[in-house]
């Protein structure tokens, strides 16, 4: 691969480690009010809470309560990076190459990561969230918008995902797809990205470009 102009991550799954622990309140929500699709928690990864929300409960009063269990879940949570990101990202610095954050997450979310992380959005050029689209990933609205946002275009530039949303709206972007399989089966990621990573840690930008 050539050394890309830009780089564009998912957050979750990918930057940080809280895929697991999603899945585990989905799961909750799941046996509180049942929607009675099969694996639940997985199927709605890479969705925004807009998406999940008025596909998934067509009442009211269900979406006003699994938005209150949802906020006050995540305002306790821990967000944890994943073993070696920071170091990775400041590769990234170094190079001088521009990074944006591209994910599903609210701003009240990302308001609790940066509360916990205060230099956070200091190490990229540009957030994009779920909130700043009109349509959620698979389509591919979030990274185009994201390598605009460093001045960049979207094909020159490398797209780190971990879900299958968020892989198939990578591809459809045009950039070059990294995929890690953090979240989904090492087989069903490699059919959705150009190159595999089994994850930062140790990871060299460099090698990569090689």
């Amino acid at each position: 691969m050539i050394k890309p102009k830009g780089i564009l991550f998912d957050l979750d799954g990918v930057i940080l480690d809280t895929e697991g622990i999603y899945t585990r309140f989905w799961d909750e929500v799941e046996r509180h009010y049942p929607t009675g699709i099969p694996d639940f928690s997985s199927v709605i990864k890479g969705s925004n809470l807009h998406e999940i929300l008025f596909d998934h409960y067509p009442d009211a009063s269900t979406r006003d309560a699994v938005t209150a269990m949802l906020v006050e879940f995540q305002r306790n949570m821990r967000y944890e990076y994943f073993s070696g990101v920071p170091e990775f990202i400041c590769q990234i610095e170094a190079l001088g190459i521009p990074a944006c954050i591209v994910t599903s997450s609210d701003n009240d979310k990302m308001d609790a990561v940066y509360r916990q992380h205060p230099d956070f959005r200091s190490h990229f050029n540009a957030i994009v969230t779920g909130e700043m689209v009109s349509k959620a990933k698979p389509d591919p609205e979030c990274f185009r918008l994201g390598a605009e946002k460093i001045g960049v275009d979207v094909k020159d530039c490398w797209i780190f995902e971990d879900s299958i949303k968020g892989l198939k709206a990578a591809r459809s972007a045009g950039g070059v797809v990294i995929g890690v399989p953090t979240t989904n089966p090492l087989e069903v990621v490699e059919q959705l990205a150009d190159v595999v990573i089994d994850g930062f840690e140790e990871l060299q930008l460099k090698d990569l470009i090689k």
